[in-house]
């Protein structure tokens, strides 16, 4: 898996503001969206184009379109949903699909309790976006669920990742052929005995949306 870490001074000026545990809901939710929309520049350098030509006011001039089919972003609920905006802003034209899944926090493994997605996704690009790598468990989950769907190219975006969830995924994907790209703001020290990131900024999901 190629994994890039963003090294931007906005990226690390809002998740610093993100970390801190006196961050509000709504300014949580604000940041988180346009943090998104940073990564989301860097995570689309290989999105697919076709050639086009189109006439300026003064002259023909060459340039680009997103190609069709149109890339796909899947949030993976509920935690995913506060990137969405952030994602779609930069790619208005993508389809969206919809996973539910959960770790489960005995066996720390991923569940599946819903979908919403293409039944065949072949030859399509599609975007990850999940706040939190820990263990990896339910990117490595979801990102099966999609080749096994046909995707051939799947790019990942995360706040924050830890060691541990990157060596999962590598570990996962050793053998495919399929691109498969992590783009975070930056990569923690390792997860703790409960399988939460340190020092990350404790459960997305909660900061999001409140504890449910």
């Amino acid at each position: 898996m190629e994994t890039l870490v963003v090294d931007h001074p906005l990226v690390a000026h809002k998740l610093t503001v993100l970390r801190d545990v006196n961050t509000d809901s709504p300014t949580f939710r604000r940041l988180a969206d346009e943090l998104v929309t940073l990564l989301a520049y860097e995570a689309t350098r290989q999105v697919r184009t076709t050639d086009v030509t189109v006439n300026t006011p003064v002259a023909a001039a060459r340039g680009v379109r997103l190609a069709q089919p149109y890339p796909l972003v899947v949030p993976i609920l509920r935690a995913g949903l506060g990137m969405l905006d952030g994602m779609t802003r930069l790619l208005p034209t993508a389809e969206v699909g919809f996973l539910g899944m959960i770790r489960n926090e005995s066996t720390l493994k991923a569940e599946t309790y819903a979908t919403r997605l293409p039944d065949d996704l072949s030859g399509r690009q599609v975007y990850v976006v999940d706040p939190m790598l820990a263990t990896g468990g339910t990117l490595a989950a979801a990102i099966e669920f999609l080749f096994e769907r046909g995707a051939d190219d799947v790019t990942a975006l995360c706040l924050l990742a830890a060691p541990e969830g990157i060596a999962h995924m590598d570990e996962v994907f050793a053998g495919t052929d399929r691109p498969i790209r992590l783009v975070t703001a930056a990569l923690d020290e390792r997860l703790n005995e409960h399988g939460y990131i340190v020092p990350g900024l404790g459960d997305a999901g909660d900061r999001l949306y409140g504890v449910v």
